[in-house]
């Protein structure tokens, strides 16, 4: 079970949204985010309402002023839950779109798809387990995705995002 609470102004000021599910926009409840304090779980955070535009991994943990820490230019306009996963992780990842050219089966991180599989893209992947971020650049770095367990056919929809490290949400960041 995840809590989070938004505040309209940094450091915690403002009028303020306590929220423990998605939420697929906050205009109704406050015309902008600028904090918040997660007291429990981790949470994807969008900068358009519908789980939409880009995406920021947040954890546990009061951010007063999370903007310039995530180099955001806009603010918090859509959240989703994490749940949390105890057991294996899968995913399945894919050369090509509709799961094509080669594949590579991944049951843990992953910092440079380059280096560990000589692939030079991943365009589509098979979540069987577990919940995942992928990052378009290797260690863990520049915009990152989130993956629930699914089937993803093509990436050339997500803004043509193209991923280079994977990384697996479990516990610790709870």
């Amino acid at each position: 079970m995840g809590r989070i609470i938004f505040y309209e102004d940094r450091n915690f000021q403002g009028r303020s949204y306590e929220c423990m599910s998605d939420c697929a926009d906050f205009s109704s409840y406050m015309s902008r985010c600028h904090s918040c304090r997660i007291e429990s779980g981790c949470w994807m955070m969008y900068d358009r309402p519908n789980y939409m535009g880009n995406q920021y991994f947040f954890r546990r943990g009061d951010y007063a002023d999370y903007m310039p820490m995530f180099g955001m230019n806009d603010c918090i306009r859509s959240c989703r839950m994490i749940p949390m996963h105890r057991g294996s992780f899968r995913m399945r990842i894919y050369e090509r779109e509709n799961f094509m050219g080669q594949m590579y089966e991944m049951m843990d991180d992953c910092d440079n798809i380059m280096d560990r599989y000589r692939m030079s893209r991943c365009q589509s992947c098979h979540v069987m387990d577990g919940h995942w971020l992928m990052y378009e650049q290797p260690h863990y770095r520049g915009r990152m995705w989130y993956f629930r367990p699914g089937e993803y056919r093509s990436f050339s929809n997500m803004g043509g995002m193209r991923f280079m490290s994977m990384r697996r949400i479990n516990d610790s960041y709870f």
